[in-house]
């Protein structure tokens, strides 16, 4: 903050009135768009959904050896 000062002088009028023209205005800008998901809960959801092919493999072999025997 020393350097800013040290830059910088304020002047201030002798006379007459001191008027700020501080507008503030809208400022568009690009639309951030983001991800529905993230990638860490892609990589949950294709985890989760293989495991569930196994199980259902696994199912389906015993319901298979299941009638074999029988």
């Amino acid at each position: 903050m020393a350097e800013v000062k040290l830059m910088f002088r304020e002047v201030l009028p002798k006379q007459g009135q001191l008027s700020v023209e501080d507008v503030t205005t809208m400022v568009l800008c690009k639309p951030k768009l983001l991800p529905l998901k993230s990638l860490t809960l892609e990589k949950l959801e294709k985890m989760q959904q293989a495991t569930q092919d196994t199980v259902r493999q696994q199912e389906m072999a015993e319901k298979d050896n299941r009638q074999i025997t029988h």
